[in-house]
């Protein structure tokens, strides 16, 4: 990133994950601003990051060439209208609120110097607090190549950044990427509650199902074979790995994940109309 003026509406944990990720990368403390309400959020900021921070949004913009929206979805429409005065003419508005369109966006922020703002719509997921996150991007019409390597880099501070071409595309991100965590994390307290029952320690249960999940991650991502491949290499015929995974499918395993991110996906639609309105 050519060091542009980065300014963050919003200092959560999303945000400060951001900055992290972009003072990691070498991104100067002078090139980055912050503004929030939360007086402890910006202490924080400042003292774990070195940059500048405002109370006040119409402040933090001045000279802002990328602004990341980081509010909470039930705000935006707020915040966008009360920073459309001050913003620049041609900034790059980068929103990593969920549900959130850029033709919401447009509306509310009103138009740059060449018609509707650029915008980049970002969803990323909780991981990428430990920057071990990956995002879905899309960028609308008025986004330029320099724009996007600049969305780009941003969110590659914190995990993998990868671009849609569909801007309806997001809903699924959301179901698989967005949401995804959480269905892992079930699918671990179950793995321990089982081995509890089975007579591990409750410690020892929860300790293997972790480390087992995290190697089997890291083994389907450091891998150049599907993860079918990877299931089948360390599935002997008659063995105990084939008994469970018989069991799974007996009880539906995949129809019940297709029915679960059908079902994240079509909250994801709802809840974009209704924020957008």
């Amino acid at each position: 990133m050519s060091n542009p003026r980065i300014t963050f509406i919003g200092a959560g944990n999303m945000a400060a994950s951001l900055i992290g990720g972009l003072r990691g990368q070498g991104i100067a403390a002078e090139s980055i601003r912050a503004s929030d309400p939360g007086s402890e959020q910006r202490a924080r900021l400042a003292t774990e990051h070195g940059i500048e921070v405002f109370a006040d949004n119409a402040q933090a913009l001045a000279g802002a060439e990328v602004v990341v929206l980081a509010v909470k979805p039930q705000v935006m429409q707020t915040v966008c209208r009360e920073l459309a005065a001050h913003l620049g003419a041609e900034a790059l508005i980068v929103s990593i609120a969920a549900g959130i369109s850029c033709a919401s966006l447009e509306r509310w922020l009103g138009e740059g110097a060449r018609g509707p703002r650029p915008i980049v719509r970002c969803m990323p997921n909780t991981p990428s607090l430990l920057r071990q996150g990956v995002s879905g991007l899309y960028a609308n019409a008025q986004v330029s190549s320099a724009q996007k390597q600049q969305a780009e880099q941003l969110l590659s501070a914190v995990g993998l950044a990868l671009w849609l071409q569909d801007e309806g595309l997001i809903d699924a991100v959301t179901a698989v990427s967005g949401s995804g965590p959480a269905y892992f994390f079930l699918l671990m307290e179950a793995m321990t509650a089982a081995g509890e029952r089975l007579g591990l320690p409750r410690e020892t249960a929860a300790q293997l199902t972790a480390h087992t999940a995290l190697g089997a991650a890291r083994m389907a991502c450091e891998s150049d074979v599907e993860p079918s491949e990877l299931r089948r290499r360390v599935t002997s015929p008659n063995g105990t790995t084939e008994a469970a995974i018989k069991a799974f499918q007996a009880g539906g395993f995949e129809q019940l994940v297709q029915q679960a991110l059908d079902a994240a996906a079509k909250r994801s639609a709802e809840l974009a109309e209704q924020l957008g309105q």
